[in-house]
């Protein structure tokens, strides 16, 4: 598992860093065609109560699985972006299953 962290505008933090990889390893560990991920996280300076941005990209084969979301705080926006991600993942193993 390969997961690379961008933080633009905000201040690294290995707190953010090990809590989005831990959940990143469950998808990883649920569908293993996943080769890495890189994790964007971004301060939206004009909006206070929503402006904690992440952005996940997966690489895998065929066209990359991208997800976006902006909340309160950046651990509720990591879980919604997983859960985006999900989404798109179950979607991607059903086309892999047809084959």
């Amino acid at each position: 598992m390969i997961v690379n962290f961008e933080y633009v505008g905000v201040d690294v933090s290995e707190t953010l860093s090990a809590f989005t990889e831990e959940k990143l390893r469950k998808l990883f560990d649920r569908y293993e065609f996943l080769i890495s991920a890189t994790v964007y996280f971004k301060q939206d300076e004009n909006e206070r109560e929503t402006g904690k941005i992440c952005n996940i990209e997966l690489s895998l084969p065929g066209p990359r699985i991208f997800a976006s979301s902006s909340e309160p705080n950046f651990e509720v926006s990591v879980r919604e972006t997983i859960s985006d991600l999900e989404r798109q993942l179950k979607k991607r193993k059903e086309v892999y299953k047809t084959y």
